[in-house]
């Protein structure tokens, strides 16, 4: 058992929207956000029992003495028990209205139950500017989801496809590769081709979807958005599942990342598109907003649209022609002369309204859908199937995080996903695994006209006795390998999960320096 975490101040708190009093009237006013202050994550990730050199002194070994005897007996075993099923179950905005306005519980004692203790600077902090500390701590035991131990197999996630009927999709660019579509952190994905070609002086191949750097920079987007712009691309074969589960009366929502609107083309109608989608464009300087195939024509060509309000007349071309005389490289300022010498600038400006398809870039906030339909879908869930995604990209990724705990969740990726902790793992190419779950179900006429022979030729393969399993084209690495080994004969891993440490209910007095 860890001792008892010191937390120090790092840097300024982040505010909340908390009152100083907070009461049942004031529920509405949290900031409930699972955006987390990045240092306060790496404060208690520390188990350094450090006191900043204050334990030198007799009377503050006394007052930590005092501190950790007061910290120890505000809470029982039980009550920790109870107060994290609460929260796994019901999720972060429900606990903090029921243990922060409900019961008018302080903040500092609430943190004692997660284990953290505050050092001295901390101490004297009101509530609202402990709040910050207090979500930290709560995003850490949600993060932290233990598998449902009745669930591991084939057969399991057949059961759990055909009886559930509230189900929660969760997808990524995986499912548009075989479309023709990039994804972005495979090793061939799109992130990778960026940084090996380097032909657009990118410091991090993220920048192509930073929202800062496309105001400066919009050629550089657009003379690369033609390569996934969704022209000519047609639905997979887990497009055509998903739609497979809606006509079953059986998907509650497809959540996806995806911004290339194959969805749509599949005749999905239960959709959310998180990040955006290339349907609509809207100018950045008047918010004059447009279909997508108002722009389709300049993508394609690889050219900036125009807003057609903040820009009556076409700009001119530039009479001059550029000078040829090569000059020192130097950051992009703007745009529109990116590939100009210093000494060849265009005779007109820029013009000021530039359009921008309606996709989520890096520094731009989700739709207010996301967060109301993820806080009524979480009340009716009874299975989350995550499909063709890393997971790395927050908020979408901390779906997982707001769902209640007892939802089982089944994931399909060609890569294992280390940071998340799910009841099943199939592992492999996602459009041939929907087709042998299809074929399994008989709900696919395709798949069974195949044969039940082919069914049984490509058999996934299970690594060890764990939860996961090994379908074609599978990545799995060194993961499998050690899930191989840390498995035993009665199909449980040696250590019950992975992710992020479990909370100590019960704290031990950390020795003070």
């Amino acid at each position: 058992m860890s001792s008892i975490q010191l937390a120090t101040q790092n840097g300024s708190v982040q505010t909340s929207l908390v009152g100083e009093e907070p009461s049942i009237d004031d529920s509405g006013k949290f900031d409930l956000s699972v955006d987390v202050d990045s240092d306060l994550e790496e404060l208690l990730d520390d188990d350094s029992s450090e006191s900043g050199g204050e334990g030198n002194d007799p009377d503050s070994i006394e007052d930590e003495n005092a501190i950790f005897e007061k910290a120890e007996s505000a809470w029982t075993v039980e009550e920790v028990d109870q107060m994290m099923t609460f929260l796994k179950e019901r999720g972060m905005v429900e606990w903090m209205k029921e243990y922060l306005v409900k019961r008018n519980e302080p903040v500092q004692k609430l943190l004692w139950a997660f284990g953290v203790l505050l050092k001295r600077d901390l101490r004297q902090q009101d509530d609202m500017a402990l709040l910050p500390l207090l979500k930290v701590a709560l995003v850490r035991v949600l993060r932290s989801r233990q598998r449902l131990p009745q669930y591991g197999t084939i057969d399991d996630a057949l059961q759990l496809l055909r009886n559930s009927k509230r189900i929660i999709v969760l997808t990524g660019a995986g499912i548009s590769v075989s479309c023709g579509i990039p994804d972005f952190r495979s090793r061939d994905g799109l992130y990778a081709m960026l940084q090996e070609r380097g032909e657009y002086e990118l410091d991090d191949p993220q920048q192509m979807f930073d929202i800062h750097y496309f105001r400066q920079n919009p050629s550089v987007f657009y003379s690369f958005a033609h390569r996934i712009y969704p022209s000519n691309f047609r639905p997979s074969r887990c497009h055509e599942f998903i739609k497979g589960l809606e006509t079953k009366g059986k998907l509650l929502r497809n959540y996806t990342q995806n911004i290339d609107t194959l969805e749509t083309k599949a005749g999905i109608q239960r959709i959310l598109q998180c990040h955006g989608s290339f349907a609509t464009a809207t100018c950045i300087n008047c918010r004059h907003k447009v279909v997508g195939t108002k722009i389709e024509d300049d993508i394609l060509n690889q050219r900036i649209p125009l807003c057609t309000t903040c820009n009556v007349m076409p700009p001119p071309v530039p009479s001059k022609k550029l000078s040829k005389k090569k000059t020192k490289k130097r950051k992009r300022t703007n745009g529109w002369n990116s590939d100009q010498s210093d000494e060849s600038e265009p005779d007109s400006p820029p013009p000021q309204g530039i359009m921008k398809p309606d996709i989520t870039f890096f520094g731009e906030k989700l739709t207010d859908d996301f967060d109301r339909l993820l806080f009524e879908d979480r009340e009716s869930a009874d299975l989350l199937l995550v499909i063709g995604t890393s997971l790395k990209v927050a908020p979408v990724s901390e779906i997982l995080t707001h769902l209640p705990h007892s939802v089982p969740q089944i994931v399909i990726n060609k890569t294992p996903i280390k940071h998340i902790n799910p009841d099943i793992l199939l592992l492999g190419d996602a459009d041939g695994i929907v087709e042998y779950l299809e074929g399994k179900l008989n709900w696919c006429e395709t798949a069974q006209n195949q044969g039940s022979s082919d069914l049984h030729i490509h058999e996934p393969q299970r690594a060890g006795t764990s939860h996961v399993w090994l379908f074609n084209g599978e990545e799995g690495g060194t993961y499998v390998e050690k899930m191989k080994a840390a498995t035993s004969e009665d199909g449980r891993r040696d250590s019950p999960r992975a992710g992020p440490a479990k909370v100590d209910h019960v704290m031990k007095k950390a020795r003070l320096a």
